[in-house]
């Protein structure tokens, strides 16, 4: 046992014995050491992975389940071979990437990282400023300039946090809990709402798990739920099939891109090294990132997918048409907004963009209120929903309006706080790896700050939807174009036999290690040209994409020789 740190001699004798002893005391004692898996849990089961799990629902229904699921075990597999390289070798990975695989590759995953943190801030203070401004405070806070003020608690929260967080005092582990009692409420919640739907016969569990068998037609078709009403919209039937696919597609790349980011994969093994684990540890790492990381997310997310599709899946949103709504059924003003802005476009498809610019206010109401039935029904099902609307999911379970709103409110407030904190850790971490000064307080945080201060103004100035929860998605797809970097450098380590010596896999080992990781390397790959040709900067990002792999062939050829 070692003076520096005896629990980790006490964990690996547990794992010694565990071994000698069989698979019952092996798995219990895995159990008990679980650790890095949990925490990349409470990163994935933030913000994003509730507005894209919610979107599932609303756009998709229970056709998509195993879409997330399956990003899901695919990041694993390669959150797993980081993980084996790691404890095998004890190298810090973004050193290792560089000077044993390919420096193009470990400064392009570290910058990919780095970008990645900055870019998902945003749709969390995003998630956090809709929590406080439409859920919990509407009347104090629900001003347009409000924004800001809510943005400033959520800044103000999250500094006070990160700058304490390294004195180990008691106040921040006591934050800690509290907000992951805030992020229980709303999971726990949606729980409840499954539970409960269940009990009074509402969820069809036979369709559900067929939801659960892939179906990759819903990459380029409309749900079969939106068959009735589209069949009514005549010689639009195109434009409005055209319309809900791509926002499938959307959030479709949003909930792989959350399902394991590419700042997870920059921390796993990081943390891994700081609890002090080696390679006696490297089954453990597996079962932890098998128990640890899936199952809560497969469980959180499947329930907020099922409550959210048997409540807004190919229904319209109250309110918007009259002709169906029942008495009582008032929109919140932006939703109205967002409506009017999918019957224009529906309008200008009609007309020509054109000669609708052309036309004045009142001109342009009379043309919403002169559209048929069914297209007004198709712009209230796929209209933009909010943090106010998606509450009334929780509706089944408190019965009464503002007691959702708050239940809501609180968890996705909890949510967003909780990963923004997160991301900034992250961000520090990076910034001290890339500087080669790892553990260097001043760096740290300013990295940190680096990721809120970009969160916080990009949110409220970049970011020109009125939809705040929606911003989720845009983000999400920038990032899962970047994923593909980190996928492919931890297969070449995995391979490489300078690096990892005796400890390379060989044989059929080998060989199912290394179809697994092609598998989730092409669906990254795949889902990083899918993301990048959905996006306004396509042409760029080709371009730019071109040049990353010219790159890395010419520095590979050039260390060769």
């Amino acid at each position: 046992m070692t003076d520096e740190n005896p629990q980790i001699e006490l964990d690996r004798m547990m794992l010694v014995e565990a071994e000698r002893t069989g698979t019952g005391p092996r798995l219990w004692a895995y159990t008990k050491l679980s650790g890095p898996g949990w925490l990349q849990s409470a990163i994935t089961l933030g913000g994003g992975s509730l507005a894209g799990s919610l979107y599932l629902g609303v756009l998709v229904g229970y056709r998509a389940m195993w879409w997330q699921p399956l990003a899901m075990v695919l990041g694993i597999v390669m959150l797993s071979a980081i993980g084996y390289v790691t404890l095998s070798t004890g190298r810090r990975p973004f050193d290792a990437i560089n000077k044993q695989i390919n420096p193009v590759l470990g400064w392009g995953w570290a910058i990919a990282t780095l970008m990645a943190n900055l870019v998902w801030c945003m749709p969390q203070y995003s998630l956090g400023t809709a929590a406080l401004r439409q859920n919990l405070f509407p009347e104090s806070l629900g001003g347009a300039t409000d924004a800001w003020i809510a943005i400033g608690i959520l800044f103000a929260v999250t500094a006070v946090v990160i700058i304490f967080y390294d004195s180990g005092s008691a106040g921040v582990r006591l934050f800690e809990w509290l907000l992951k009692g805030m992020v229980a409420v709303v999971v726990v919640s949606f729980f409840a709402v499954v539970a409960q739907m269940t009990a009074s016969g509402t969820l069809d569990w036979g369709e559900i798990a067929l939801g659960f068998v892939p179906d990759f037609n819903v990459l380029t078709e409309p749900s079969v739920e939106f068959a009735g009403v589209l069949s009514e919209t005549g010689g639009f039937r195109a434009f409005w099939e055209s319309q809900i696919v791509a926002s499938q597609q959307q959030v479709l790349i949003t909930g792989a891109a959350t399902a394991v980011g590419i700042n997870m994969t920059f921390l796993l093994p990081y943390s891994m090294l700081r609890k002090g684990w080696d390679k006696d540890f490297r089954g453990l790492a597996i079962f932890d990132l098998s128990t640890g990381l899936f199952i809560p997310y497969l469980l959180a997310t499947s329930c907020v997918v099922l409550a959210a599709a048997s409540q807004f899946h190919a229904k319209e949103a109250p309110g918007l048409v009259k002709e169906i709504s029942h008495p009582g059924d008032e929109p919140n003003k932006a939703i109205v907004g967002r409506y009017h802005k999918v019957l224009d476009a529906r309008i200008a498809k009609e007309i020509g963009q054109d000669r609708f610019d052309a036309l004045k206010d009142d001109q342009k109401r009379d043309q919403r209120n002169a559209l048929p039935l069914a297209d007004r029904r198709v712009a209230a099902m796929i209209v933009q929903r909010d943090a106010f609307d998606m509450a009334a999911s929780l509706k089944r379970l408190t019965g009464d309006d503002s007691a959702a709103q708050l239940l809501f409110g609180v968890g996705v407030l909890g949510m967003a706080v909780s990963t923004i904190i997160i991301l900034m850790l992250i961000n520090g971490f990076v910034l001290t790896e890339v500087t080669g000064r790892p553990g260097h307080k001043g760096l740290h945080l300013a990295g940190c700050f680096l990721a809120s201060i970009v969160g916080a103004v990009g949110s409220n100035t970049l970011w020109k939807g009125d939809a705040r929860t929606w911003l989720a998605v845009p983000t999400s797809m920038f990032a899962f174009v970047l994923l593909p970097i980190a996928y492919i450098a931890f297969a070449l380590m995995m391979n490489s036999k300078s690096l990892m010596g005796d400890d390379r896999l060989s044989g059929g080992k080998r060989l199912k290690w290394n179809l697994l990781m092609l598998l989730a390397v092409a669906f990254a790959t795949a889902g990083s040209l899918w993301s990048m040709s959905l996006q306004s900067y396509a042409k760029y990002g080709f371009i730019s994409l071109g040049a990353f792999v010219a790159l890395a062939l010419i520095v590979q050829l050039a260390r060769r020789k």
